[in-house]
């Protein structure tokens, strides 16, 4: 049975994530693909109370390497028991976050060495990087004044601007030297965006199919 394909949604405060993985899900079935949906932090009963220790409160400062290894323990148990079965099963899986969470929050925002991160990443998920990374890019006061909106604050949201300013940065940076990163601009009209994301996810989607459909060049013996 041919892979599945692992398509991860990235992107800041206020990017809208929320719904804009509804219209990727829809995209991707409309294509006739079976699709896993799945989050991080979280995924696994493990992830979700790993969830609630970092986006909530716990009464004290998160120490920023504490969380890098919360997350990449969360993301371990969601690669074993979500993720890589699903895309061996030949099913397609959209994860909320992945590992460029890491690097724009952790790296970026908290000063964690990158070197640490990467190592981590290859003990954890070696073989099972996203095939398509869709980076929300917005503005950062933009993206913090929607999320105030929408709700109560949670930590990561309380970070002084400055934080919130390294995160965009770094994450710009991973979706310029990432190929595999299509960037939506998500300061758009919702409209837009819904059909900027249709349209990189129907491309990558025949773009997938012709390359399986292509024929072996045939090895001389």
């Amino acid at each position: 049975m041919a892979r599945g394909r692992f398509i991860v949604l990235e992107g800041a405060e206020g990017a809208g994530k929320t719904s804009s993985l509804e219209t990727v899900r829809a995209a991707l079935e409309c294509c006739g693909q079976r699709v896993v949906h799945t989050r991080e932090p979280g995924g696994t009963p493990l992830g979700e109370r790993v969830r609630e220790l970092l986006v909530g409160s716990c009464g004290e400062p998160a120490d920023a390497c504490a969380e890098t290894l919360l997350l990449f323990a969360a993301r371990a148990q969601n690669v074993a028991a979500v993720i890589a079965p699903a895309l061996a099963r030949g099913d397609w899986v959209l994860c909320d976050r992945f590992t460029d969470s890491t690097f724009a929050y952790q790296t970026g925002g908290g000063g964690v060495d990158a070197s640490v991160v990467r190592q981590l990443a290859d003990i954890v998920h070696p073989r099972c990087w996203p095939d398509l990374t869709l980076y929300l890019d917005v503005p950062v006061a933009v993206g913090l004044a929607r999320a105030t909106r929408a709700s109560a604050p949670d930590r990561f949201e309380r970070e002084p601007l400055p934080f919130h300013e390294r995160v965009h940065a770094a994450y710009r940076a991973r979706a310029e030297a990432d190929p595999r990163t299509v960037t939506i601009d998500a300061s758009q009209p919702p409209q837009q965006v819904r059909r900027d994301l249709t349209v990189a996810v129907r491309r990558f989607v025949a773009a997938q199919a012709e390359s399986a459909a292509a024929p072996t060049p045939r090895r001389e013996p």
